[in-house]
């Protein structure tokens, strides 16, 4: 059985390292293809303990760390997620932001992205966030590197009630992996990322 617990960012801390190698390998496939670093890893989860609002969603299976949920309020995000919502007039002190979702391909289709998603907007309403919202990474249909048995997760997100909102858009930069001439390397390429909200908490 997976369990799926609720932690102040501080409290989760003891497995950075676990959680900064998870999110690498999960990142590390379509859509986001990121070639990732452990270092930064560990810097970026380091700001959630620093957070006395931060929130996660830690996914156990027989004790090992397979999935891991993040949010926190907009107001302590990177500007770069901010900016969007400053720019449409949004108040954001009144906005939950859902950083992201990882879980091991072995572990999908059991029901842990409910429990994220159940135990993430538990904390929102606890916070009286009117707003909650996430991003997910833009991509072609005909990416080359898009599996053919891909399947996004646009239908889930509508379900649980987020639309997507076309005019806020993010500009990101991160290293991707890309095979040229038979042998792989990483790029660093500018990505853009699209937020769907659920309004209604």
């Amino acid at each position: 059985m997976i369990e799926c617990t609720g932690l102040k960012g501080s409290d989760a801390m003891s497995s950075i390292d676990d959680l900064a190698e998870l999110r690498c390998k999960v990142f590390r496939e379509y859509p986001y293809l990121y070639s990732g670093d452990l270092g930064y890893e560990r810097e970026y989860l380091a700001h959630y303990a620093e957070s006395k609002n931060s929130f996660l969603v830690i996914a156990k299976y027989e004790d090992q760390i397979v999935g891991v949920s993040t949010c926190l309020p907009l107001v302590e995000a990177d500007p770069v997620f901010q900016e969007p919502f400053t720019a449409a007039g949004y108040d954001l002190s009144k906005i939950g932001y859902f950083g992201e979702s990882v879980l091991l391909p072995e572990f999908r289709g059991r029901g842990v992205g409910h429990r994220f998603f159940d135990l993430r907007e538990q904390w929102a309403r606890k916070h009286l966030f009117t707003i909650a919202t996430f991003c997910s990474v833009i991509r072609p249909d005909n990416h080359p590197a898009r599996p053919l048995n891909y399947r996004s997760h646009d239908l889930f997100w509508n379900k649980r009630g987020y639309q997507r909102h076309d005019e806020l858009i993010s500009k990101l930069d991160w290293p991707e992996v890309s095979n040229l001439a038979d042998h792989e390397v990483s790029i660093e390429i500018p990505h853009s990322l699209v937020f769907w909200l659920k309004p209604s908490l």
